[in-house]
């Protein structure tokens, strides 16, 4: 991903944490999601039973997050197509089903990851900014967001994707 993502001609920093979807991270997952605007949930098209356990990282996230949430469904390893076990056309519906953004990606040659965090971050923006303007609107002004403010946006990825291949 670009050094400095931009949304709307703004530029936007992220803190970004992966677990990689290991268990031994399963104990401290509330404290991942406390405060965590977006997540991006990636499986393997390769291995099936990692796009099982989207369906339990999921609920974790409905259980334990916050409701406004955005979240993006990943398949990555799309490079891998004679080794794909995830059909597109379960990923899409599922993703449908279940309100989620959706994008197949291969790390190894950087296909679609700018655009999955670009198009995360522009939603995580546009939600910020519809409660800053809302907060405005009923005179609490407390939530807005002026010039030159910097506004915290952490993704929180709680999945088996790894970002060892981009530099933030």
């Amino acid at each position: 991903m670009q050094n400095d993502p931009q949304v709307e001609g703004k530029t936007v920093k992220a803190q970004i944490w992966d677990t990689a979807g290991q268990e031994r991270y399963r104990a401290i997952t509330s404290a991942y999601y406390r405060g965590a605007v977006g997540a991006l949930l990636v499986y393997d098209v390769t291995k099936a039973t990692t796009f099982e356990n989207v369906k339990r990282w999921l609920k974790e996230l409905r259980d334990h997050a916050d409701s406004n949430i955005v979240v993006m469904l990943i398949g990555n390893k799309i490079d891998l197509k004679h080794l794909r076990s995830v059909s597109l056309e379960d990923a899409t519906s599922f993703a449908e089903r279940e309100g989620l953004s959706f994008v197949e990606t291969s790390a190894l040659d950087a296909t679609n990851v700018d655009k999955a965090f670009q198009t995360v971050l522009t939603e995580i923006y546009r939600i910020i900014s519809k409660k800053a303007l809302a907060a405005d609107e009923a005179g609490a002004g407390a939530g807005a967001v002026r010039e030159g403010q910097s506004i915290q946006v952490s993704a929180t990825d709680s999945s088996s994707f790894t970002s060892r291949c981009c530099s933030f």
